[in-house]
């Protein structure tokens, strides 16, 4: 029997069903086009409030809040946004993790990406505003979609580099972080956020074993619920 779509897998098509309406809003001119937009916005906030159980907002204020960001031609060309990942390790072999301030879920250093500096060095000073901890990046080892993982409600993909710690005291940042701490595989903190799709890999590279570039297999159709994955 074919199982339904979940919570995860609704959140995502409403992103995406509203990303297509405030793309076309964003680039056409015809009235009657952007009534059809329009209304595939308001399903697609229908969607959204009746998946999402963690707002104690409505449809309404999401179509309001999605709205509020079309733009026209090219910056209204709706695209996820850029998170940086660092999965660092130590000479004992162990990896540092945060705990969230605002969800108090465990998970690798991670920040929005900043205009001015490229990938790598978002890795550096996000560990360091985050930890305290002063790295030297290895290499680019996943690019995950957020949305897919279930690491988010906000469409994003996550580069993730592995990095070395060469120095720095460990310190909590006070506002993002409640806790961080260095942790071995088996001694792993919880809740940890989606530790299934990238402990194994991560430990692989604090390791020193080659690893290649972790990513979301392409699906047929894109739109199958993780639970019809091979």
């Amino acid at each position: 029997m074919e199982v339904p779509p979940g919570r995860r897998e609704l959140l995502r098509w409403s992103e995406a069903l509203a990303g297509i309406a405030r793309t076309g809003l964003g680039f056409t001119e015809s009235l009657y086009e952007r009534e059809r937009f329009e209304e595939v916005l308001n399903v697609a906030a229908d969607i959204r409030a009746a998946a999402d159980e963690d707002v104690d907002f409505g449809a309404t204020e999401i179509r309001f809040e999605w709205m509020k960001v079309v733009g026209q031609g090219v910056a209204g060309y709706q695209t996820p946004k850029i998170a940086i990942g660092a999965v660092v390790g130590n000479d004992a072999g162990q990896m540092l993790l945060v705990q969230r301030a605002d969800s108090g879920i465990w998970l690798y250093p991670t920040g929005w990406a900043d205009i001015g500096y490229s990938a790598s060095e978002v890795a550096v000073k996000e560990v360091k505003e985050e930890t305290g901890i002063e790295v030297e990046v290895q290499r680019l080892i996943a690019c995950f979609d957020g949305l897919r993982l279930g690491l988010t409600h906000v469409p994003l993909y996550s580069l993730v580099f592995h990095c070395h710690a060469i120095g720095g005291t460990l310190q909590a940042h006070p506002l993002e972080t409640s806790d961080v701490g260095w942790f071995a595989e088996d001694e792993l903190p919880e809740p940890l956020a989606s530790a299934d799709q990238w402990r194994e890999h991560a430990f692989a590279a604090i390791r020193g074993e080659h690893v290649d570039v972790l990513y979301d297999e392409p699906r047929e159709p894109p739109w199958r619920p993780a639970q019809d994955l091979p």
